[in-house]
């Protein structure tokens, strides 16, 4: 395996040292670092794109620019669910035409999980009773990242892993792979509007990056072009709203 040396306290880029002290990092070596990059859709774009123009991302931009120059990507698996179009008709053809785009990047995939409604009883925002709704979750993307994270770890697919997720329930699975296989995993946490990196996930893993709109620079400079040609040379067009 190779040996990379420790990070700075804190990067230009963000990348700041969590708390467990075992484990490489991403900076300070000669050599090219084999990463898989795993990405929770639905917690990436309200996380930190929603309501933004950066919503057309090239993963693998982002990537980049998130990892030293050192880190070569293997892979990136993108975990999601289809929507239905039921507040918004348009927005399965979006999303359709952004799961084209992401096509277009080399030894990228796409995962699925699913959106399960089902009706729930809530106490209403002022108090004095309660209300009867239908709630959508989404469900499969944390566990099929989870399950892939580990099974690539087992098969020696990377030498080191970006999670790009705020989800807590991804903290056990990284601590296995950190601790059981001595591999190396970072998290790029999106954090939306007053909220934060959640402290179980930080506390798991070698590297943490704070994925937040306001780094509008980053966001823009990790576009995909606003015209693409995918494998059979048909033509993909960014949404006119995006």
């Amino acid at each position: 395996m190779l040996k990379l040396s420790t990070a700075p306290a804190e990067s230009t880029l963000g990348w700041q040292r969590g708390p467990l002290k075992r484990g490489p990092c991403l900076c300070g070596t000669s050599s090219l670092v084999r990463v898989n990059v795993y990405v929770d859709g639905f917690n990436l774009y309200y996380g930190a794109v929603k309501g933004t123009p950066f919503r057309w991302l090239d993963l693998r931009r982002l990537s980049q620019r998130i990892l030293k120059a050192e880190s070569q990507i293997n892979r990136i698996r993108y975990f999601t669910a289809l929507v239905d179009g039921r507040d918004d008709p348009a927005t399965p053809r979006r999303q359709q035409t952004y799961l084209r785009a992401l096509g277009t990047i080399p030894n990228l995939t796409v995962h699925y999980g699913s959106f399960v409604t089902h009706p729930k009883t809530l106490p209403l925002v002022a108090g004095g009773g309660m209300a009867r709704v239908l709630r959508t979750d989404e469900k499969g993307s944390d566990v099929n990242l989870a399950s892939h994270l580990l099974l690539d770890a087992f098969d020696g697919d990377f030498e080191t892993a970006l999670i790009v997720s705020n989800d807590s329930d991804l903290a056990f699975p990284i601590r296995a792979v950190r601790k059981r296989l001595g591999l190396t995993v970072g998290v790029a946490c999106p954090v939306a509007r007053n909220s934060r990196p959640s402290r179980l996930l930080v506390e798991a893993a070698d590297f943490r990056f704070h994925l937040t709109r306001k780094r509008r620079r980053l966001l823009r400079d990790s576009q995909f072009p606003e015209r693409l040609v995918d494998s059979v040379g048909k033509e993909i067009l960014k949404p006119a709203n995006w």
